[in-house]
C-alpha cells in the first residue's frame, strides 16, 4: 500500500479523495457508536443504523468509482464487504417499510371499486372483506420475514465478518491506501473517473422506456410482467447514486443546481423500488395455498394499486431527468475542490 504524502502545489488526487474518504469513515464509526449505545428496539437505533447504511453506501460507491486511484487488494475487498453490511442492515426496515405501505394501500382502497368483484359478490363488499383478511395474511408474513431480517442483522453486528470490516473503516479514517496513479493531478484523473460514472448511468437511462413512462398511468407497461420491466430502473437507481457520490467527491461544498435535481431523481426511483417490492410482496401473498376468493381478490386490487404507484415515480423521474439531461449535456466537468462532506 502507498502512503500518500501532501505536495505543494496543485492538489493531487489523493488531496481530494482521501479527506472524503475519511470524513465518510468517520460517519460510519459515529454512527456505530449510536447504535451501540442506543440499544435495541428504538427510534435511535434505527436512526443509527440509516446512517451506518448511508455512510458504508458512500464509501463503498467511491471505491468502486475511483479504483484506479486505490490499493485494488484493499479497495475491492472493502468495498463488497460494505455492500454486504449495507444490504444486510436495510432488511429489517424494508420489511416494516413495505408492510406499512401494503397496510396503507389497503386501507386507502377498502372503499374504492378499481375493477370488478369475484362472481356473485359486490365490488364493494368484495374488498372491504377481503381486505382486512389479506393485511393480516400479510401482516404475518412480514413481519415474520422482519423478525428474520432482525436476527439476520444482529448476527452480522455480532460476527467477525463486521469486525474485520469495522476495522477497516477505522483505518480509513485516518489512512487511505492510494496507488501511484494518485500522486497524479486531481483535474487530471478525478473528472475523468466521475464523468465515466456519469456515462454509465446515461446509457442506463437510455435504454429505459422513457417515452412510455412519459405518462402518470400506463395500461401497456401494468400488462408486463413486474420484475422483467422493473430490473432495469433499479440498475438506474443504483447507478445514479454512483453518479451522485462521484460528485460530491468532486464539488462537496460548492452548491450546484443539479445536486437538487439529482436527489430528487433518487427520490422517485426509491419510490419505484418502494412500490415494484410492495407489488410483488402482494403478488406473493396472493399465491398462498387455500386463501379465501375475497382475500385473492383484495390482493389482486392492491397489486395493481401499487403498479400504478411504479408507473407514477417513473413519470418523476422522468419529468425530472428529461431536463436536466438536457442542460448536463451542455455543461463542461466541474471544477475539483477540497470536500468537506456531510452525509445526506
Amino acid at each position: 500500500m502507498l502512503r500518500h504524502e501532501k505536495s505543494p502545489g496543485p492538489e493531487t488526487a489523493g488531496d481530494v479523495l482521501s479527506p472524503y474518504l475519511h470524513a465518510q469513515a468517520g460517519e460510519f464509526l459515529r454512527s456505530l457508536r449510536l447504535h451501540r449505545e442506543a440499544g435495541p428496539d428504538n427510534d435511535g437505533t434505527e436512526e443509527a443504523a440509516r446512517a451506518l447504511r448511508r455512510a458504508a453506501r458512500r464509501i463503498s460507491g467511491t471505491l468502486h468509482t475511483f479504483r484506479p486511484l486505490l490499493d485494488p487488494s484493499w479497495a475491492e475487498p472493502l468495498r463488497t464487504e460494505l455492500a454486504w453490511l449495507s444490504a444486510t442492515l436495510a432488511g429489517e426496515h424494508s420489511c416494516a417499510a413495505r408492510l406499512a405501505r401494503l397496510l396503507d394501500g389497503l386501507q386507502r382502497l377498502s372503499g374504492s371499486q378499481p375493477v370488478p368483484a369475484p362472481r356473485g359478490e359486490s365490488a364493494a363488499g368484495a374488498l372491504a372483506v377481503g381486505a382486512a383478511r389479506a393485511g393480516a395474511l400479510l401482516d404475518r408474513q412480514l413481519t415474520l420475514a422482519r423478525t428474520r431480517a432482525h436476527s439476520a442483522a444482529l448476527q452480522a453486528l455480532g460476527s467477525s465478518r463486521f469486525h474485520a470490516v469495522a476495522d477497516a473503516v477505522a483505518l480509513l479514517a485516518s489512512e487511505v491506501p492510494l496507488s501511484s496513479s494518485a500522486a497524479a493531478y486531481a483535474v487530471e484523473v478525478l473528472p475523468s473517473a466521475a464523468q465515466l460514472a456519469e456515462q454509465r448511468l446515461a446509457e442506463a437511462v437510455a435504454a429505459l422506456p422513457l417515452a412510455r413512462a412519459a405518462h402518470p398511468y400506463n395500461a401497456e407497461a401494468l400488462a408486463q410482467p413486474g420484475e422483467a420491466q422493473d430490473a432495469p430502473w433499479h440498475q438506474v437507481r443504483l447507478l445514479l447514486r454512483l453518479h451522485r457520490y462521484a460528485q460530491e467527491v468532486l464539488r462537496t461544498g460548492l452548491p450546484h443546481e443539479d445536486d437538487d435535481r439529482l436527489l430528487r431523481a433518487g427520490r422517485a426511483l426509491d419510490r419505484h423500488r418502494d412500490a415494484s417490492e410492495a407489488a410483488a410482496a402482494a403478488a406473493a401473498a396472493a399465491r398462498t395455498p387455500r386463501i379465501a376468493p375475497a382475500t385473492a381478490y383484495a390482493l389482486g386490487v392492491l397489486h395493481a394499486d401499487q403498479r400504478h404507484e411504479v408507473e407514477a415515480a417513473r413519470f418523476a423521474f422522468q419529468q425530472i431527468w428529461q431536463p436536466m439531461a438536457a442542460v448536463t449535456a451542455q455543461v463542461s466537468a466541474p471544477t475539483v475542490t477540497a470536500p468537506t462532506v456531510t452525509a445526506q
